[in-house]
């Protein structure tokens, strides 16, 4: 068995931002698996979440957004960098791993067990996992995915893997990226650490207010989601809804976060980003009842969460610009 840090999926406590009581149970497989990663490695990742002020509509979806691997690097010593495969997977993922590096690299969830019930065994979704301990002989892994660490073994490493050959001739590797620790010094205020990364990317906010911008576009997706089943509404959802609801809410933990660490001045912006969180949750709701029904929406709830966003942000920046 090589692993990074010795851990069991029966008794890992997977961390308070994937909690049941969450409006958005998940967010996207990217901030999620990192999530669980800083956490399974004994680190605070809601220190590392002042990027999310930065979510923005991009013309046609949200943004996708991720932890910037500067912030990581600056908060926890930690540096990402693309990794490029030139053997089998296997055998990347195993020496990385033995030098101490999780391994971040995309994975057909139809072989990953966890997702049991979505796409295990069902359906073909790249998704990416973080992987801490493999044992080739053994066929066994032990990785971080979506909300918690998980393990597989047997006929799912042979399949995850493609140790039986590859699906076609063309298929090509995924994306991989290893993760080095201790490259810098791990942050030994954190809270300090975490308010000039606020201050950074209270300067990288849209310019623009999003939901105007978003309201203009969903006023013409509208007509088009009508006329559609709904599995379009799930993907359209994803990469617009479901995005920035999701951000928003750990916009919402983040500022918790560093109210709990006596940082004064967040509770305003705390309640009006947590309210465009749940608005949403309830409007991603009617508008699949829309679809259903044929029937077109309101569209006033875009223009009290765009009020919402910039009294937030200008709270923000009164202190913290």
């Amino acid at each position: 068995m090589k692993q990074v840090k010795p851990l069991n999926p029966s008794n890992y406590v997977k961390h308070a931002i994937h909690g049941s009581e969450r409006t958005w149970v998940e967010t996207n497989c990217y901030v999620d698996v990192l999530i669980e990663l800083l956490h399974g490695l004994g680190f605070e990742p809601s220190a590392a979440l002042a990027f999310t002020l930065g979510v923005d509509f991009e013309g046609d979806q949200w943004t996708f957004f991720k932890f910037p691997h500067e912030d990581l690097l600056a908060l926890y010593g930690m540096e990402i960098q693309e990794f490029n495969p030139w053997r089998s997977l296997v055998e990347h993922v195993d020496k990385q791993v033995s030098l101490g590096r999780p391994v971040l690299v995309e994975m057909d969830s139809f072989f990953l067990p966890d997702t049991a019930g979505t796409a295990y065994k069902s359906a073909h979704v790249k998704s990416t996992i973080a992987v801490n301990a493999i044992d080739i002989e053994q066929k066994y892994l032990g990785y971080f995915h979506g909300q918690s660490y998980y393990e597989l073994q047997g006929q799912d490493f042979i399949d995850l893997f493609q140790l039986n050959g590859l699906v076609h001739e063309r298929m090509l590797p995924p994306y991989i990226e290893y993760v080095k620790l201790g490259r810098a010094p791990v942050a030994q205020d954190l809270v300090s650490a975490s308010l000039r990364l606020l201050k950074k990317h209270l300067q990288l906010i849209p310019t623009e207010n999003p939901f105007v911008k978003f309201k203009a576009a969903f006023a013409q997706d509208i007509d088009w989601l009508l006329t559609q089943e709904i599995d379009k509404f799930h993907i359209y959802s994803f990469a617009t809804l479901r995005q920035y609801g999701a951000c928003f809410e750990l916009m919402t933990s983040y500022l918790q976060w560093l109210q709990k660490n006596q940082q004064e001045h967040m509770e305003l912006a705390i309640e009006k980003f947590n309210t465009i969180s749940t608005t949403t949750k309830a409007f991603q709701f009617q508008l699949a009842r829309a679809i259903a029904r044929k029937r077109t929406m309101d569209l006033t709830a875009f223009d009290d969460m765009a009020i919402l966003w910039q009294d937030a942000m200008n709270e923000l920046l009164k202190y913290y610009g």
